[in-house]
C-alpha cells in the first residue's frame, strides 16, 4: 500500500492505505478523528464536510491520494476549546438537536464566513444549502451563521 503524508488540523501525519481509500475512513480510523460524521457516503448530505486548503469538501468521496500537500482540517481543528465564532455561535443559539450534522455544518459555514465574513440571507441559504439536518434545525442554523458573523464584523 503507498504511504500518503497529510497535514491534518496543522500536524503531519503518515498513513498507509490504498489510494481509493476515501479521506473520511482515514481520518476517522486511522488517525482517530472522529469528529466527522459518516451520512451517506455519496457527498450528498454534508456530515463529512472538512476544510482542504480552506475550502469545505465532503470527505466520504475524496480518496485520500486526491488530497495531495494540502492541508486539512477537521472540526477538532477548527478550535481547540470550541471558541471558534461559528462554534459559539451554534451554543448562543442552541442550534443542535441529535447533534449529528453539526460537524459538517459548522464547518460548512466555517468556510463561508472565511470567504465572505458578512453574507447576505441568500448567500448562507446557498452555502449550507446540501447540508441535511435530520431534525430540520435550519432556522436556527441560518440564525447561528449571522450571529457569527456578527461577531466577525
Amino acid at each position: 500500500m503507498p504511504k500518503y503524508n497529510i497535514n491534518v488540523n496543522g500536524v503531519s501525519k503518515s498513513v498507509d492505505v490504498a489510494e481509493d481509500t476515501p479521506l473520511l475512513w482515514v481520518l476517522r480510523d486511522h488517525l482517530d478523528l472522529v469528529g466527522t460524521k459518516y451520512g451517506c457516503g455519496i457527498a450528498q448530505c454534508g456530515a463529512c464536510t472538512v476544510h482542504i486548503g480552506g475550502a469545505a469538501v465532503r470527505s466520504c468521496s475524496l480518496p485520500i491520494a486526491s488530497v495531495g500537500d494540502k492541508a486539512i482540517t477537521t472540526i477538532e481543528g477548527l478550535s481547540e476549546d470550541g471558541s471558534h465564532p461559528v462554534q459559539q455561535a451554534w451554543k448562543e443559539v442552541d442550534v443542535p438537536q441529535c447533534g449529528y450534522c453539526q460537524a459538517g455544518q459548522i464547518m460548512t459555514a466555517s468556510a463561508l464566513l472565511d470567504k465572505n465574513p458578512s453574507p447576505s440571507s441568500d448567500e448562507i441559504k446557498t452555502a449550507m444549502h446540501g447540508n441535511i439536518c435530520r431534525c430540520a434545525a435550519y432556522t436556527r442554523i441560518h440564525k447561528a451563521v449571522e450571529v457569527a458573523a456578527s461577531k466577525l464584523g
